[in-house]
């Protein structure tokens, strides 16, 4: 399922949390300065609008513009490591999901069925998972495939009360990063490792500070698939992926169909919530008739490991619109360079100056509304990482003067070699605008 949205209670309280995020840290009126919904509405990042409905917001060019640097790079890292991205449609009849055991154990969370006739009923999906076990049963399979890791970046759906929406932060309409990794029961360990490795990364790159790691399992009351021999197994191969990292346990909070590994955040107001996951699952591939022919010529079953490296697309610009302050890291900012001529005389190196940025694959425009003082406040109000003055004097040498959000200023420098700062440390993903550490 590998779903950041899944049911459960939440774990008791925010462990290891850095700098200010931890519980309690933020006076009230702090914590509502930087809540994610005001500021998306300040920078028009998103908009929710009655006529759309509770929990399907709007993304803004702005908020897009965000989200689509970020999913390229996901895209890319995932890429790198070896997967295979793919489309699937958003719903599927209903035998699928009832295959899946998703209508059985998770209707509730579930949209009603759309019948369109007496035999064909559909059903947004909660998951992406099914449309993936398709993916994989579309042909046969060797073992030489394994592990075979299947990608999308998809859209599903979830029936969540009206009362528990908010922002990004809790929604219906979920894009979620996801992806189903097939493999043998001896690459699993491997498999979940290299997953970790990778949600690091992302982390890392995107600002994303961690509060925990959560080890989710059966609880007492819940109801599962498969046997307490899968069961058992599954565990055992998470926790000895979780080896040398500090971890709480979670009884209850387990998928219907395995336990997993959550990684936690915490949102500026204290509460804590699940970000990237790593699920086991011995028991789709059976229920979908997955196999592979392994070297000795025997049909075997693969184990179905679902991850998600940075959870959905709403919940986690929730998290980083916060952790950051509305001023994201240069690389994902919804404009990474405003250009300022002080007067009209400067208007045509000014468009020459953006226009070059743009073609360098920055996210570039020329205001020129206004006193300079006001553009200069305004583009700190709306956390651009860069500001480039143009002046009589820097038009006439075809320099530049940079500004940085932090207030650093630099000197007149050659149009080129301002480029060439801002580019690299885009190119860089650096959290310092100068590109220094």
């Amino acid at each position: 399922m590998t779903v950041d949205e899944a049911p459960g209670r939440s774990a008791p309280g925010p462990r290891g949390v850095p700098d200010r995020l931890a519980r309690g840290a933020y006076p009230n009126q702090e914590r509502d300065m930087i809540d994610h919904r005001r500021l998306g509405r300040e920078l028009d990042l998103f908009v929710s609008d009655p006529l759309a409905g509770a929990g399907l917001p709007i993304w803004l060019p702005a908020g897009a513009a965000a989200r689509h640097a970020v999913e390229e790079y996901v895209r890319e890292l995932e890429r790198r490591a070896g997967y295979r991205h793919v489309y699937s449609p958003p719903l599927g009849k209903r035998q699928l999901f009832e295959i899946s055991g998703h209508l059985d154990y998770f209707a509730d969370d579930m949209f009603p069925p759309m019948r369109l006739s007496a035999d064909d009923e559909f059903v947004l999906r909660p998951a992406l998972c099914p449309h993936h076990a398709l993916v994989y049963r579309a042909r046969g399979r060797s073992y030489r495939e394994l592990p075979l890791r299947i990608a999308e970046l998809g859209g599903m759906y979830r029936a969540e009360r009206s009362g528990v929406l908010g922002g990004l932060s809790r929604v219906r309409a979920i894009s979620l990063n996801d992806a189903h990794n097939f493999c043998a029961l001896e690459q699993v360990g491997a498999e979940v490792g290299a997953i970790l490795g990778l949600i690091r990364a992302a982390h890392a790159a995107l600002g994303v500070r961690p509060a925990g790691y959560r080890l989710s399992l059966r609880g007492p009351e819940q109801r599962y698939v498969g046997d307490d021999a899968q069961w058992a197994r599954a565990e055992e191969l998470l926790r000895e992926a979780l080896a040398g990292v500090e971890y709480a346990e979670a009884p209850g909070d387990a998928a219907f169909y395995g336990p997993k590994i959550d990684i936690q955040v915490v949102d500026a107001a204290g509460r804590e919530s699940t970000l990237s996951t790593v699920q086991l699952d011995f028991d789709k591939p059976a229920k979908f008739d997955l196999w592979y022919t392994d070297a000795d010529g025997a049909r075997r079953r693969p184990v179905m490991v679902h991850r998600s490296l940075v959870g959905s697309m709403e919940r986690l610009f929730a998290y980083l619109i916060e952790v950051h302050q509305g001023a994201f890291p240069a690389w994902y900012a919804p404009v990474q360079l405003v250009v300022l001529p002080v007067d009209d005389g400067q208007a045509e190196a000014a468009d020459r100056f953006a226009a070059d940025a743009l073609a360098a694959g920055l996210r570039a425009e020329v205001d020129r509304a206004g006193s300079l003082g006001a553009r200069v406040r305004d583009a700190a109000r709306r956390r651009l990482p860069y500001v480039a003055v143009i002046g009589p004097r820097e038009a006439a040498d075809g320099r530049v003067s940079l500004r940085l959000r932090d207030g650093r200023g630099l000197d007149p420098m050659p149009a080129g070699d301002a480029l060439g700062l801002v580019a690299g440390v885009v190119a860089a993903r650096s959290a310092d605008l100068l590109g220094v550490g």
